[in-house]
């Protein structure tokens, strides 16, 4: 199945494919040099331009990233081997937006399939109708721990096998946004006393941004009182919001499709910028950038963690 309608002889721009496959820029010019895919036609100007074929590998490579599977492995894969990988592969280990799920999870249970029915039958009024009752069921927390992240995983699977057309994965990913976003708006204003103070947001290149408000979720329920930037915040942006909202703590969300050299190399850089008191955290899902670790900086590779580090920071203090 192709990933989009794109016409024969249409060809997207960096920007364009960034914003399709949630690749950033510089992660697919890196690509590029080292893997020698994507390679891109140019027009006169001498600017990149992406044929549908490598639009549509692209969107594998993000989804087996995803997965758990390292860059080096899959960006160089053809086609036909991207999409065998994707049927055989185990399921998903990593939440779409950057934070792995707890391995418990039970992406197959009914009431995900539930939604995913509706995804396929374009509803987008009937799947957030059951998001909502989700999310009166189990309450905020429970929601995106036990539903929102299998969702998601259930949806990036689907879409690996080829069940599920591009628009499709779009659909579930702006109607769990909308959903989140309410439950944000209507919950309880943190109180003047609300700590710790935290800042949400992701490093430059970095486009995924549902997990960042998955992780907002967490914090809130938690008692936290945020400023949830959205993505792509400058690190001098950063340190001057981080003051301004008398932080506690920055954390920032990172995707398997970045690069992980870059993202430690920015995450090295912000913590030089940022006071010493304030703590900086980073949602990994790069198994062996967690396990090497990167100074001063507090790195999670599950949302889950959210709860226990925050009670760790309240003993402290």
């Amino acid at each position: 199945m192709k990933p989009g309608p794109f016409p024969d002889g249409l060809r997207l721009n960096i920007a364009a494919v960034e914003r399709e496959t949630r690749i950033g820029k510089d992660t697919l010019r890196v690509w590029e040099r080292r893997y020698g895919f994507p390679l891109p036609e140019r027009d006169v100007h001498g600017e990149r331009l992406y044929p549908p074929d490598q639009v549509e590998r692209l969107h594998l490579v993000r989804r087996l990233l995803d997965a758990g599977h390292r860059p080096g492995r899959v960006v160089p894969m053809n086609l036909a081997g991207l999409r065998e990988l994707g049927q055989t592969a185990p399921q998903a280990r990593r939440a779409v937006a950057q934070d792995a799920a707890p391995p418990q999870v039970d992406a197959s249970d009914g009431e995900v399939q539930a939604l995913l029915q509706w995804v396929r039958a374009h509803e987008p009024a009937q799947l957030q109708r059951a998001l909502g009752q989700g999310l009166l069921r189990r309450g905020l927390a429970g929601f995106v721990v036990d539903l929102a992240i299998p969702f998601m995983h259930a949806v990036g699977a689907a879409w690996a096998r080829g069940q599920l057309a591009v628009f499709e994965e779009h659909l579930a990913s702006e109607v769990l946004d909308t959903t989140l976003r309410a439950a944000l708006a209507s919950g309880p204003a943190p109180g003047s006393a609300s700590s710790p103070r935290v800042v949400l947001s992701t490093l430059q290149g970095e486009t995924h941004g549902l997990g960042l408000l998955m992780a907002d979720a967490l914090f809130s329920v938690e008692g936290c009182a945020c400023m949830n930037l959205g993505c792509q915040t400058p690190a001098q942006d950063l340190v001057a919001a981080a003051r301004a909202h008398r932080a506690d703590i920055v954390v920032l969300s990172s995707s398997a499709a970045s690069n992980p050299a870059k993202v430690a190399e920015a995450l090295a850089a912000l913590r030089a910028l940022l006071p010493p008191l304030i703590e900086l955290w980073s949602g990994m899902p790069h198994a062996a950038l967690c396990r090497r670790g990167i100074a001063g900086v507090r790195l999670l590779d599950r949302l889950d963690q959210i709860g226990p580090q925050l009670q760790r920071w309240r003993a402290a203090q």
